[in-house]
């Protein structure tokens, strides 16, 4: 996957994350959870766009793990979310399903980054 095609990705999931916080019952806990998630959310795309720019490889890299956390922080949220939101739960799985293919990508981008620069490092 090119890095335009997961900007783009990245960019629709955090759409797609406050499409479905317009749609959830106005409460404490959901406006506490959903403001969470959209930071959170909104952060993986920003911040997958700033690791584009990178200054370096270990910058790069630096910021592909910002985005893991914060992928996975947004999982985290809508685990929360469904618990509390029963009747909304097959978009919240949408959403939740679309959250942990991007962080596998994240992450085996992560795990290739540092084999390429282990392999750098041994060759030199």
């Amino acid at each position: 996957m090119n890095s335009e095609t997961l900007k783009a990705r990245t960019k629709t999931y955090s759409i797609s994350i406050g499409k479905l916080i317009i749609e959830l019952p106005n409460n404490l806990l959901n406006k506490n959870y959903s403001n969470q998630l959209v930071r959170c959310s909104s952060s993986v795309g920003a911040n997958y766009r700033a690791a584009c720019r990178a200054k370096s490889t270990a910058d790069f890299l630096n910021k592909l793990k910002i985005v893991e956390e914060e992928l996975d922080e947004s999982m985290f949220f809508l685990e929360l979310l469904e618990e509390f939101n029963p009747m909304i739960k097959k978009e919240i799985q949408k959403n939740w399903k679309e959250g942990n293919e991007l962080l596998a990508i994240i992450v085996s981008s992560i795990i290739t980054i540092r084999k390429n620069e282990q392999n750098r490092k041994s060759s030199l």
